[in-house]
């Protein structure tokens, strides 16, 4: 058996970037993105400064998260052990560069599809070494066989000696650093300051700490203080409002048929309009809506299929897909027998209906658990917030359609509206408080105080505080008028929180 992996010495490496230059040259890597690139990182303070250089890439990590999350299996694991990459396999969904803890994945803007280091294993399989090996001026990129105990990255790895990127994310990478300042691997231990870097001037979609989130992060293990990143490559966000959208559509279509269902177990089956034939049309209508983001947000759209054809089934995505197709048949069996005015079929449908709008509603929490290189969206409060929303999002929708149509049991629909809020509030306020990773605590910081503050406040006030006062001021009057309005208010304000939740969990920089 052979499992490759690299040496990065970066005791020897003079931040020359040759490296960089011979892998975009061998790969035609475009202008913007990098499979390799050199980090600087100075610390100290003047006079007595220091600058440390670390070559980034893909750590073709023995547990590679990239691989699990990828739907279609477009990332894959070589006979060499190398993470290589199938462009005729990728559709684009980047759940990948969200799973990688290491940031080394980029969508390539003449392909449209996911790329990174692959170890030159076109060069490798022929017996030469990758092309960033062979122009290091300073022999500090060396190629190891980590399955050969007397190796050099194997007794790096055995006795410690080296060092790897993100420990706690237990991925066992494949590429072992040596002499390598703890400042330069560890993307929290530096910061970018508001003059730039050596050779730009930041932009504002530069992944780099705020302020207000530097604050927060608890201060470094090892005593070192923090360093300055000077020279270093810009990754945009990866996740942004289609996502979010996503977020708010699947949960209407979930808790509209959860409020449905309800109303069937408390012996209204018989209604044909607002719980035989309404529920499931306007379930149908966001679910569809569902479906067009998410393959709107692919970067191959016109692949999607390939979900169903080329599935892999560790990832979420694959199995989302499938919990959204069950869903979509169950809704069409509703509708079809409450069309019928079978309103007898419908306790029937019940169980599966119920079960797989919980599913749609909170299959995602498992997604965002394999992104890996995300920890705020590993937090285990994520799904009960998820599930919370669709019967938010469920009594919302109710009560909007109460303007229109007579709802049965209308009071106990906004009993269970409020409810759901306060639970809403009270799982977020959980989850903001207590003692987390750095990583988390500084999306926390972007969350609540960062640049993802005022949607954060949008939704205290208009998703949770509004609604709650305008259902509790309809109790004693039983006015539809506003039920219909905090309805309206509490979806506006969900989408503000996922937006603001989806954009922060994505601040905290990775490399």
């Amino acid at each position: 058996m052979t499992r490759l992996g690299f040496v990065l010495d970066s005791g020897t490496c003079i931040g020359c970037h040759a490296c960089t230059v011979a892998c975009k040259s061998e790969h035609d890597v475009p202008l913007g993105v990098n499979r390799t690139w050199v980090k600087y990182v100075e610390t100290g303070s003047f006079p007595d400064t220091d600058r440390s250089f670390s070559v980034m890439r893909c750590n073709h990590c023995q547990d590679a998260p990239c691989m699990d999350i990828c739907p279609t299996s477009a990332l894959y694991r070589a006979d060499n052990g190398v993470v290589d990459f199938n462009d005729a396999n990728c559709i684009g969904c980047k759940g990948c560069m969200n799973a990688c803890p290491y940031d080394a994945i980029y969508i390539n803007p003449a392909t449209s599809t996911a790329h990174k280091c692959n170890f030159c294993n076109h060069r490798v399989t022929e017996g030469l070494a990758p092309a960033c090996v062979i122009v290091c001026p300073t022999q500090a990129i060396r190629v190891g066989d980590l399955d050969d105990p007397e190796s050099e990255i194997s007794l790096l790895h055995s006795t410690g000696t080296g060092s790897v990127r993100a420990p706690d994310q237990n991925t066992n990478p494949a590429t072992i650093y040596k002499n390598a300042d703890p400042t330069s691997l560890d993307p929290l231990a530096s910061s970018i300051r508001s003059d730039g870097m050596i050779w730009s001037d930041t932009l504002d979609s530069h992944p780099s700490p705020t302020p207000v989130s530097l604050a927060a992060a608890p201060g470094r293990d090892d005593g070192q203080e923090m360093g300055r990143t000077v020279y270093t490559t810009r990754h945009p966000e990866t996740w942004g409002s289609m996502v979010s959208g996503y977020l708010v559509t699947k949960a209407v279509a979930a808790g509209v048929m959860l409020m449905a269902v309800l109303m069937v177990l408390m012996g209204h089956g018989d209604n044909q309009a607002a719980v035989g034939v309404v529920p499931p049309m306007i379930a149908g209508v966001f679910l569809a809506a569902t479906g067009i983001l998410l393959v709107c947000h692919l970067k191959q759209p016109g692949r999607f299929h390939y979900l169903i054809t080329r599935g892999n089934w560790s990832s979420w995505l694959v199995k989302g897909a499938y919990v959204l197709a069950g869903f979509s048949a169950t809704l069409a069996a509703w509708w079809v027998a409450g069309l019928a005015g079978a309103g007898g079929v419908l306790p029937v449908l019940v169980v599966p209906t119920a079960a797989l709008a919980l599913g749609t509603a909170g299959y995602t929490a498992f997604l965002f658990g394999q992104c890996e290189g995300r920890d705020f969206w590993q937090e285990p409060l994520l799904l009960p917030v998820l599930l919370t929303q669709a019967v938010v999002a469920g009594g919302a929708a109710y009560s909007v359609l109460d303007l229109f149509m007579t709802v049965p049991e209308s009071t106990a629909v906004r009993w269970v509206f409020v409810a759901a809020l306060v639970l809403n509030g009270v799982l977020v306020a959980a989850e903001t408080r207590g003692v987390h990773s750095r990583h988390v605590t500084m999306a926390l910081a972007e969350l609540t105080r960062g640049e993802q503050g005022q949607k954060y406040r949008i939704w205290l006030v208009a998703g949770l505080a509004i609604p709650c006062l305008l259902v509790a001021s309809s109790l004693p009057t039983d006015s539809a008028t506003p039920t219909a309005m905090a309805g309206l208010s509490a979806l506006a304000g969900m989408f503000a929180y996922e937006d603001a939740y989806v954009r922060a969990g994505q601040s905290v920089p990775l490399s």
